[in-house]
């Protein structure tokens, strides 16, 4: 799962501010680094901004040293992003708040932390290897999250409780992610079923109920769980779980009856609902990839292939990804003699038009 932006936090000042570059200087130019993945830039950048002294007030240093601290994660740096983020005190300390500097942000009160700082650096132990560190410092996010919940839900700040809920959603999925890599399933169902309990519907969660169910043989108990999936879509209202739209809604709905299938070997089956989710969206990777094991599966190499090469010529900023180039690499090995060099022009190109963070070691040139 991906890092939330540096600047994605409700505390940010960007209602006093009429730009991006208000806001913290060249801003607008980091942001769009970063949705080019052009990291090592932003090393730069942060690094001249730094030595040019042109980072004036606090939270232009705490929105740059987020940037830096992101950059060097996504360039698998993870030991310097961790020495960067160690030059803050305390994120509750008072040289963070805004209330602290009145004259310089009047009329305004809170956290200067952007919430992806909170989240990069609850990630990093994991990264070292520090597993219970990275585990602990998830858990006491996920608090802290929770008690901002409380807060906006007391003050009724109907806008800010929905964002904090999709915070949590994403510390739990990463949570849940770290504790599936360990096969501690019986955490996993706890953490998830805790949140299905307290009426927090999110389709995506349920689905991953369903997912893990399978995982633990409890075939029955997921396709309970994939069809509350499905009833949700049937029954929403037009205001509810708006963060997915009628398409990635329907995709998610096809992709879980795809999985049975799969689990059934019925791969035919799966290949039409994969099929019915790249007919709406032809972005949906997972369906793309997923679409191609299946061929490779009824030993169709040849269009399984065709699958993901097309998907990667058609779309590469979306497609080029490491478990897809893994795939595709694999197939390569199984239908080609040749299959070395092939898979040498396909590493040449990505090199080319790969962000900075992609490891481009997956084609196992």
């Amino acid at each position: 799962m991906d890092e939330p932006s540096p600047t994605s936090d409700p505390a940010s000042p960007t209602n006093q501010f009429g730009s991006l570059n208000d806001l913290a200087h060249e801003l607008a130019s980091l942001e769009d680094l970063a949705s080019r993945g052009s990291w090592r830039s932003i090393v730069d950048k942060v690094s001249r901004a730094r030595s040019l002294n042109l980072l004036t007030r606090p939270h232009d240093h705490l929105i740059y040293l987020s940037y830096n601290v992101l950059a060097l994660s996504k360039l698998r740096r993870f030991a310097d992003a961790s020495n960067e983020i160690n030059t803050l005190d305390d994120f509750n300390s008072h040289y963070y708040k805004y209330e602290t500097y009145p004259q310089l942000y009047p009329n305004r009160s809170g956290s200067m932390i952007p919430f992806s700082l909170r989240f990069i650096h609850a990630q990093l132990p994991l990264k070292l290897g520090n597993r219970q560190e990275g585990l602990d410092r998830f858990y006491l996010l996920l608090k802290f999250i929770r008690e901002k919940i409380k807060e906006k839900e007391s003050n009724n700040l109907h806008d800010s409780v929905g964002i904090w809920k999709r915070r949590e959603n994403f510390v739990l999925n990463c949570l849940i992610g770290h504790h599936l890599g360990d096969k501690e399933f019986s955490l996993c169902l706890d953490l998830i079923k805790d949140l299905i309990n307290r009426d927090y519907l999110d389709p995506v969660l349920v689905s991953k109920l369903g997912h893990i169910q399978m995982q633990i043989g409890d075939i029955e108990g997921a396709k309970g769980s994939f069809n509350r999936v499905e009833t949700m879509l049937n029954e929403r209202k037009n205001d509810e779980y708006s963060f997915l739209s009628e398409v990635q809604f329907r995709n998610l709905v096809n992709r879980n009856k795809a999985l049975v299938y799969l689990v059934g070997k019925d791969y035919v089956s799966a290949v039409r609902e994969y099929e019915e989710c790249i007919e709406r969206d032809h972005t949906d990777v997972v369906a793309l990839n997923n679409k191609a094991l299946c061929l490779m599966y009824l030993r169709d190499l040849s269009d399984s292939i065709k699958v993901l090469e097309k998907a990667l010529e058609r779309i590469p900023t979306i497609a080029l990804d490491e478990t897809l180039v893994i795939n595709l690499c694999s197939m390569y090995e199984l239908a080609y003699v040749n299959h070395s060099e092939i898979k040498r022009t396909l590493n040449n190109w990505i090199i080319h038009v790969a962000p900075d963070d992609f490891d481009a070691s997956c084609t196992r040139v």
